[in-house]
């Protein structure tokens, strides 16, 4: 059976829809996908697409979400470290992963946020399969 997770952040315009792409890329067979955010926001970061299609995934149709557009409950909230106070969705296993918002700066910023990102996703996968979360 496949484990719920979702990826919260403030605007999901970059952050969570990066570490939404990889794990729908290398996790699909045990994660059942999320991203979404706090707030509305207009459009995902073009330079979080262009730096995920460089690593082989499609980000293209991507767009922000809301809290709303996602299930009420979940069994892995991941937070990515927006230092706000996020509304409370239940779930069995939470964590925050302290991740720096690249928006607004070089692109160099955003290859490191990508590349932290498929780190944290790929442990995040291997200790759902080995059954630790």
């Amino acid at each position: 059976m496949k484990r719920k997770v979702a990826f919260i952040c403030v605007h999901n315009s970059c952050r969570s829809q990066m570490a939404e792409g990889w794990a729908k890329k290398l996790g699909s067979d045990v994660l059942e996908v999320y991203s979404a955010g706090t707030e509305n926001y207009h459009e995902v970061k073009p330079l979080a697409v262009q730096v995920m299609e460089e690593s082989g995934v499609d980000m293209s149709g991507h767009t922000p979400k809301l809290l709303t557009d996602i299930p009420e409950e979940v069994d892995i909230l991941i937070t990515m470290g927006c230092n706000v106070v996020c509304p409370f969705v239940p779930n069995s296993h939470s964590e925050d992963w302290g991740l720096d918002d690249p928006s607004g700066g070089p692109i160099e910023g955003y290859i490191e946020t990508r590349d932290l990102i498929k780190e944290k996703v790929e442990d995040l996968i291997k200790r759902v399969k080995n059954n630790k979360i």
